[in-house]
């Protein structure tokens, strides 16, 4: 079955990096978009970044226009997102997904989901 499994979650302080990484398996890696997606207690699930079945575009919410940046690896069936000057309001479970009709940034889009990676930011 298709498998989805976030990896790379944590605790740093603000300003800080982290590299969240989603492994694939059980899917034609190459024929999904991926997009990450978070959710803070009390909130509504954020769209965070999407990209391409070819990695050739990408796209992005506004919170974390140029500090975020989304990557893929279809000979390692693995998608990335690097996380730069991270902010307090960053912290939220990420969620990898894919989606296989170019919709990225609307969750009814994407058709499997992992479970999630723990974000925590200090202050």
């Amino acid at each position: 079955q298709v498998q989805l499994v976030e990896s790379g979650g944590g605790l740093v302080q603000t300003g800080g990096s982290l590299r969240l990484s989603c492994a694939a398996s059980g899917l034609t890696f190459r024929r999904f978009g991926m997009g990450w997606f978070r959710q803070a207690p009390g909130k509504e699930r954020e769209f965070v970044g999407g990209i391409s079945r070819t990695g050739g575009s990408t796209y992005y919410g506004d919170s974390v226009k140029g500090r975020f940046t989304i990557s893929r690896d279809n000979a390692k069936n693995t998608v990335y997102l690097q996380m730069n000057s991270l902010k307090p309001e960053d912290t939220a479970v990420y969620y990898c997904a894919a989606e296989n009709i170019g919709a990225y940034a609307s969750s009814s889009a994407y058709a499997y989901w992992g479970q999630g990676t723990q974000v925590t930011i200090s202050s």
